[in-house]
């Protein structure tokens, strides 16, 4: 009986362990820290294309001429005026627009090496896409569509988002921008946010003006918009949208204008596209429908049109302004696809997920996703993951450097480098364009190298005979005669023949070969 009257009644018992268990299951984290599970599938895939752009190697061209230029920044604390690094080439005025990219750069690779450049890059990108994925999921509310836009934006973009240069900068600021435009309720941070935004583009980048132009389209849309629909145009003076717009157009024009060059800076951009050097480089050549870009480009067009039909959305003025000017641009040129493929991406987005909810409206909408503590402990620990396995994350945590051989383009000359290094040419050298910067950058010190990717910077007399080797035309010899030039660099994809005439020509003798390029030397120097 006694026995009996020590033991602890069953019913007490299972509300202590059921205290015990609330408090041990009880969320301690704060509400607003608590993530939802949709936001840490967010971070799980925003951190694998970090992840993959990190592990992908540094292009062998724009990049290292950037940083030349930003090492020479760096060195003489001042922005040139003529060409400095080109010899064929001084003389030439010079407006570095991008000058404070290459600073930031050059700064990033002293510091942290190859996997500081690989994080810049891959975290650029991240931030870009990150962006772009909540206006998206903002604008439908659908987890479906909002992915969809987001790799149809990579699609679209994938070639030059994978060469890391300034124009990253440029593609990061201009998602900002559009972000902002099409935000359902701005901000009163918004009238310093995109001046404050044109003001960095104006000194990353000289793709600011497409910024300026996006803005104009905006502003010129909803003008457009409110003619038809009232068919007067004093609502354009009292619409508060088209106010707000406008007053960020203008001050946006005059943030551009604090750059060490002012309102200069206008006439070089501009001048770049009409330089004819550039017609003899692909990227800058007029979209062709036939190549994997161009068919790209036509594939959403196409899309987009079927889209405009069924939408039941109320188109806005802007989408065609936009779509249409970039559009041309981008058959024009190739290069400008870059700034077509956000603004294609979103439209293709948000007017598929409006056909999707007419035909199928049950399917349309995300369903709620609850916040909890514990997703917010699993996104912390993805970025954390993400971050401290990158090459970025093991630079900073265990001092390691990943391997030039793997973190560099197949194509990048690491041979021919360091056998210049231990055998430094003397005088004038020739070497294909593509490889000149980076030639520049890790080389002797002083090499005279003919042309790097600053096409537009190099006269065009020099130009012409720096093709007339390329392309062996029948000067060819009388060319490299004509500059002194003793040391022959010329790479083996595209110039496979040149290499395979000179091995036969008397006057010339191997110096180093492998498998991606190879060097000559004249057997009697100028």
């Amino acid at each position: 009986m006694n026995q009996t009257l020590l033991e602890p009644e069953p019913q007490a018992v299972d509300m202590e362990t059921a205290d015990r268990t609330s408090a041990v299951l009880e969320d301690r984290i704060p509400p607003h820290l608590q993530l939802s599970r949709r936001t840490a599938g967010t971070v799980l895939a925003l951190g694998l294309i970090y992840f993959w752009f990190c592990l992908k190697p540094l292009w062998h061209t724009d990049l290292w001429g950037h940083l030349s230029y930003g090492r020479y920044l760096w060195t003489h604390g001042t922005l040139p005026t003529t060409e400095p690094l080109m010899p064929l080439a001084r003389g030439v005025p010079f407006v570095d627009a991008p000058w404070l990219s290459q600073l930031i750069g050059y700064g990033v690779e002293k510091v942290l090496g190859i996997a500081g450049l690989q994080g810049l890059t891959a975290l650029i990108i991240t931030a870009t896409a990150g962006l772009f994925y909540h206006r998206l999921f903002t604008l439908t509310r659908s987890t479906v569509f909002a992915w969809l836009g987001l790799c149809t934006m990579l699609w679209i973009d994938w070639a030059n988002l994978s060469v890391a240069r300034p124009q990253l900068a440029g593609v990061l600021l201009f998602v900002i921008v559009l972000h902002r435009l099409t935000s359902r309720s701005p901000r009163t941070s918004d009238f310093w946010l995109v001046p404050l935004c044109l003001l960095a583009w104006a000194n990353l980048h000289g793709s600011f003006v497409v910024g300026l132009g996006m803005i104009a389209c905006f502003v010129t849309g909803r003008w457009l918009d409110l003619c038809y629909r009232t068919g007067t145009l004093r609502s354009c003076l009292h619409d508060t949208q088209a106010r707000r717009w406008l007053i960020w157009l203008q001050w946006s024009a005059v943030a551009t204008l604090v750059n060490p060059w002012g309102i200069g800076l206008y006439a070089e951009v501009l001048a770049v596209g009409a330089n004819p050097n550039l017609q003899a480089l692909t990227e800058w050549h007029p979209l062709n429908i036939r190549a994997p870009h161009g068919t790209i480009f036509l594939t959403c067009s196409v899309l987009l049109m079927v889209l405009y039909r069924f939408t039941p959305r109320r188109v806005r003025a802007w989408e065609p302004l936009l779509l249409i000017g970039l559009g041309v641009a981008s058959l024009w040129s190739a290069r400008f696809m870059v700034w077509w493929g956000p603004v294609a991406a979103l439209l293709l987005a948000q007017h598929g997920h409006a056909v999707c909810r007419r035909w199928f409206p049950w399917r349309a909408e995300a369903a709620p996703s609850p916040t909890n503590g514990k997703w917010s402990v699993v996104a912390v620990g993805l970025i954390w993951i993400f971050l401290a396995y990158s090459p970025l994350g093991m630079r900073l945590l265990h001092h390691k450097n990943p391997d030039p051989a793997k973190a560099l383009s197949s194509q990048t000359p690491l041979g021919i480098v360091a056998w210049l290094n231990e055998h430094p040419p003397q005088g004038q050298v020739f070497n294909p364009y593509e490889w000149g910067d980076y030639l520049q950058w890790a080389g002797p010190k002083d090499l005279q190298i003919f042309v790097n990717s600053h096409a537009h910077l190099i006269p065009t007399e020099v130009w012409s005979h720096y093709l007339a080797v390329v392309e062996q035309n029948s000067e060819w010899s009388e060319v490299l005669n004509r500059y002194g030039v003793n040391t022959l660099i010329l790479d083996a994809e595209y110039r496979s023949n040149l290499i395979r005439r000179l091995k036969e020509n008397p006057d010339w003798t191997l110096g180093y070969e492998d498998d991606r390029g190879a060097v000559f030397l004249r057997k009697q120097p100028i």
